[in-house]
């Protein structure tokens, strides 16, 4: 709808002295039938006029001589300025255009020729993918798509955690109490129940975790046990993600980690060095940010070992220096909130102006009724169980509803995984969202079944059809009900909402339209015969309308990293 509220803003813009942006930005869609489909309120002019709202906008409708197709009408109701669009214009340019498009249609070139990077999903290696990584990867996974539905060259990181003082911890468990049979009939879950066991026994031996710390010390220094240890458990664990990925239909550009930084690590601080930014505190190397109310940046320990932020710190400059992005995403937990103020402010004052490029996309945690999930307690829901049993549930489902339905285990993958994505999806990001079984697998109501269930019914429909859409003649204007307009009006806001999911980082914004999208769809399919509507030609128009829907439909899935069964 994007497109007639520019329209309307325009000729808005002839009448009154503001700019075409102001104008559109405060146009409304009014919740009420009979009061238009879109509606200005005259409430921001009152004080400069001097005059009331509603007067005001009695002289502007008075004003109005002509009107272009799109609208039927203009009317004054009260303060508002209320715009009737042309049912049968909006109709057939809006399916003409999606037919056309096909799953190019709500898409934009508003990126091209800009980069974006993109920050997301960072499982950390030799643990088992849990259903709290999902979030970042879902979230950060759509966000790739939106973009690259824009235009934007998207460059997709997963950086992973393959660094640190936890690899010390899983080795000295191995070299403990490690199975090389056991780690290779299951690596990851074994290396975690290590890690979990390792946490366990030194609750009761503190000395276990200087260890630790001294079996990574040998690592960073290159012993060649450790470090062969280390890319045996990296690769077995990149091995297990890779194949969750597949599942989640979710792709990446780059697996740079922790460790690749290492080698770039002492050029990143003597840089931060020679800016004159950085002092020492107690033996460690910090960038003091007290006068901004931050915590200090540690750079460098007084050991001499580096930390997260100093990765993190070399991970963005070697981005810049690599990609030369024209903003850089981290759809990471709110919790990391605190890391990316440091982070960038370090960059700011560092001198790289192109700090203002970085933004975190933060995201609220998966919980578990009672606390939340730890790894290090065991106490970790494990992703590919999650996918498995959805796979299963739909599956038993399918038997139930559709036992003679075609490709079963594939229906079920892809109804199942969407669920599960869906469900994530569909809550606001910024939001907690407080685990349950019952409540994830269940396919009634607000979840991806229905809206791809909607899809497969409209694909029902079109095989039925004997005829080719594409030779057929239509003429939108013999749909004369609200529920067809209603419809169109609904398919027409697509690229709208898309472009509010990408000016706030939001898939739920596309998963709700979806929603009202396939429930619009279905009041329209009960109240409007399709197939059995005895006039021909209405006949086709209503095909094309449902055509156009299936395909905003598929569209909008996609976006989400959803796959629309054509059958269910």
């Amino acid at each position: 709808m994007d497109s007639y509220k520019k329209k309307m803003a325009l000729i808005l813009s002839k009448y009154l002295d503001l700019e075409v942006e102001k104008l559109f930005a405060t146009i409304e869609t009014p919740n009420k039938k009979g009061f238009g489909d879109l509606a200005f309120p005259t409430f921001i002019l009152a004080k400069e006029l001097k005059k009331a709202p509603p007067l005001i906008a009695k002289e502007i409708v008075e004003s109005i001589k002509e009107l272009p197709d799109e609208f039927l009408k203009v009317e004054n109701i009260g303060p508002y300025v209320n715009f009737y669009l042309n049912n049968t214009y909006l109709i057939k340019r809006t399916v003409e255009d999606v037919i056309s498009k096909g799953e190019d249609y709500g898409s934009e070139d508003v990126g091209k020729g800009k980069t974006v990077v993109i920050d997301f999903s960072a499982p950390n290696i030799a643990k088992p993918f849990g259903i709290g990584h999902l979030r970042s990867t879902v979230i950060g996974n759509s966000i790739y798509k939106i973009h690259e539905f824009f235009g934007y060259e998207v460059v997709g990181i997963n950086h992973i955690g393959d660094w640190g003082t936890q690899f010390g911890k899983v080795i000295v468990a191995y070299d403990k109490w490690g199975d090389s049979d056991k780690l290779e009939k299951d690596p990851v879950k074994y290396l975690y129940n290590l890690y979990v066991k390792f946490h366990e026994e030194a609750d009761k031996e503190p000395q276990l975790e200087e260890e630790a710390r001294v079996v990574f010390k040998e690592l960073e220094d290159g012993n060649e046990d450790r470090v062969e240890k280390w890319k045996l458990f990296k690769e077995l664990s990149l091995t297990e993600y890779n194949r969750i990925y597949d599942k989640l239909n979710v792709k990446f550009d780059s697996f740079k980690g922790e460790q690749f930084y290492n080698d770039k690590m002492t050029e990143t601080i003597e840089t931060l060095i020679s800016k004159g930014i950085t002092e020492i505190s107690k033996g460690a190397l910090i960038i003091n940010l007290d006068m901004f109310d931050i915590p200090p940046v540690l750079l460098r320990k007084k050991d001499g070992a580096t930390l997260y932020a100093t990765r993190d710190l070399c991970a963005a400059i070697y981005r810049k220096e690599t990609y030369d992005f024209d903003k850089m995403l981290y759809v990471v937990g709110a919790e990391q909130s605190l890391h990316f103020k440091q982070l960038f402010k370090a960059l700011a004052i560092a001198g790289f102006d192109w700090h203002k490029d970085c933004e975190h996309v933060p995201f609220g945690l998966f919980r578990f009724k009672e606390n939340k999930m730890s790894t290090r307690k065991g106490n970790l829901i494990f992703l590919d169980e999650v996918l498995t049993k959805a796979e299963q549930l739909t599956k038993k489902i399918i038997e139930e509803k559709n036992p003679a339905l075609n490709n079963k285990e594939e229906v079920a993958r892809q109804v199942g995984i969407g669920a599960i994505i869906f469900g994530d999806l569909s809550n606001d990001r910024v939001k907690d969202i407080v685990f349950d079984w019952d409540k994830i697998l269940d396919f009634n109501g607000e979840t991806a079944p229905y809206v791809q269930y909607s899809h497969a019914r409209i694909c029902s429909i079109l095989r039925k059809y004997c005829g080719n859409l594409e030779d057929d003649d239509w003429n939108p204007s013999l749909m004369k009900s609200e529920y067809e307009f209603d419809l169109a009006k609904r398919i027409a806001n697509f690229n709208g909402v898309i472009n509010d999911a990408l000016a706030e980082y939001k898939p739920s914004t596309i998963a709700r339209y979806l929603l009202d999208l396939a429930k619009e769809f279905n009041r329209f399919y009960h109240n409007c015969p399709v197939l059995k509507e005895e006039n021909g030609s209405l006949k086709i128009a209503r095909l094309k309308l449902i055509q156009a829907t299936g395909q905003v439909l598929r569209n909008g899935l996609a976006l989400m990293g959803i796959e629309a069964p054509e059958e269910m």
